[in-house]
Order: structure tokens, then sequence, then C-alpha cells
């Protein structure tokens, strides 16, 4: 057995890597909205925090009835409770990935956890 998996990921709407990677600590999905496209649904999780990077474009999101401006290289985090929804600005598309961890869960990181 190897100690890494790599992919490539196509401009497909969205990706989940949980299952393409072998995933065991957290859900990474790749999303790609239209210009004026925008996720179906507004959203929360039980006990999941999400961690937002974008990777390309602009739009917005609206968490909890707040209007919050996205751009390329912007990172938000959301509570589990937060009410979400993400949408491409009316003249760029947006790319941009999220990372979902169980809130609360990190117990070590970086040098604390490295072994050298």
């Amino acid at each position: 057995m190897t100690n890494f998996s790599k992919i490539s990921v196509a401009q497909d709407a969205r990706t989940e890597l949980h299952d393409k990677l072998s995933l065991t600590g957290a859900e990474v999905s790749i999303n790609n909205l239209p210009a004026g496209g925008s996720v179906p649904f507004v959203h929360s999780h039980k006990k999941n925090e999400e961690i937002y990077v974008v990777l390309a474009g602009k739009g917005k999101a609206v968490i909890d009835g707040e209007d919050v401006e996205l751009a390329a290289g912007d990172w938000v985090r959301i509570a589990p409770a937060g009410k979400r929804q993400f949408f491409a600005a009316a003249d760029e598309a947006i790319s941009f990935a999220c990372i979902q961890v169980k809130a609360g869960s990190l117990e070590g990181y970086t040098m604390e956890d490295a072994v050298v």
C-alpha cells in the first residue's frame, strides 16, 4: 500500500474527493459555478465546519442572511449551524474548494503533529 494518492480534477460542476483520494479525516470538494450560477440550495451541518477557498473568479456567499463578497484568494470558515449558499458573479464564474471537518476535532497541527 502506498502512502499517498494523486488525482487530476476536471472542471466539472462539483467533484468530491473523499472516495477519489481515500480521505479518512476530511471531505474536500472542488466546485465550479458559471457566471450567474449558484448552488441550488441553502444548507447547514450538524457537526461539520466548512472552510472555503476561492481558487478563481468572484461571487458571493450568503451566510445567515449576510452577503459576503468573494474573490480569488479569499478564505472563509463557516460554523456548522451557519446557513450558507454560494453564487457566482453575474459576469464571472467562480471556482472554490470546500474542506469539511468535524468542528472541534483538531488535536494538533504543524509542528505539534510532525515527526522529524
